[in-house]
């Protein structure tokens, strides 16, 4: 029941309703708060050397810390393995979410044992993929372009903003980096006296939103976006949507833990088309190498 996201008020209503046994909510406390163990046992576990693929992104809650309520964030790392199924990494908390930050948590997955990471998508932070180059310098960094669309918008009139898109999407949907390029060009022309910083945006981010299009389109699908990641945040806000804040760490952690197992219950199978797409990323990586 706890799992599930119910609230201990709840529990005990439906323990006592169901098996007429009446319990604290303070004993519901005690007997949740054995997960704790599992939660720090699972946190520094061993993982695997290689993933080809990871996802980081934040998610932030409200806690109670020296007797008043900060906001945190949470920092969660999914990864796709080799044999091509999601498992999360790791969560981590601190008072924001900054580069500093992740630099820490990138220390910790290596220190865990991962050697390698093919790809890393992520949101836009600042510093963020030199924060993941500095522990992983062979690792490639694809920022989010779902994000920075978004970004975008923020800065486009609501009057503009249909017109805007219809340009903009042949920049990121568009066959081959050099296309892209073309479009995004088109795309200053038409549009950067209108908004010269979301063009300045694309431009200074350019190297890593576009390392997606050097892969075949199975990879583009993977990587392209953080969606797999937000994804397992919606899940997370669904469990905890009857908290509105969180009196320590631990009370958050251990019901995230129980929602992270419920969630790789379902992760049984690989994502789809995994076959083709590790075969094509082998053999794009292997030209690379032959180009070096």
């Amino acid at each position: 029941m706890y799992a599930l996201g119910m609230s201990y008020r709840d529990i005990k209503s439906h323990i006592e309703e169901i098996y007429q046994i009446s319990i604290s909510t303070a004993t519901i406390n005690a007997i949740t708060d054995k997960i704790i163990s599992k939660v720090k046992e699972w946190q520094s576990r061993p993982l695997e050397g290689i993933y080809p693929f990871i996802f980081m992104d934040a998610i932030h809650y409200k806690i109670k810390d020296n007797g008043k309520y900060i906001n945190k964030a949470v920092y969660t790392i999914l990864g796709i393995n080799l044999q091509g199924k999601k498992e999360i990494l790791g969560l981590y908390l601190s008072e924001s979410e900054g580069a500093n930050f992740w630099l820490q948590v990138l220390t910790d997955l290596s220190n865990r044992g991962i050697k390698d990471i093919l790809i890393a998508s992520v949101d836009g932070l600042k510093g963020f993929p030199e924060a993941i180059n500095s522990i992983y310098p062979n690792t490639e960094v694809q920022l989010c372009v779902i994000h920075q669309i978004r970004n975008s918008l923020k800065y486009v009139a609501s009057k503009n903003q249909k017109e805007f898109m219809k340009d903009l999407k042949k920049v990121y949907k568009a066959i081959s980096k050099e296309q892209a390029e073309n479009e995004l060009d088109n795309l200053e022309e038409k549009w950067g006296d209108k908004y010269p910083i979301v063009i300045k945006s694309w431009r200074n981010k350019w190297d890593n939103l576009s390392n997606y299009f050097k892969y075949p389109e199975p990879i583009r699908k993977v990587i392209y976006t953080t969606n797999i990641i937000e994804s397992v945040h919606r899940q997370f806000r669904k469990l905890t949507k009857t908290k509105g804040a969180f009196p320590n760490e631990n009370s958050l952690l251990k019901w995230l833990y129980m929602g992270i197992q419920n969630a790789e219950k379902k992760w049984t199978m690989p994502i789809r088309n995994w076959n083709l797409t590790l075969s094509q990323l082998a053999i794009s990586l292997m030209k690379d190498w032959m180009r070096l």
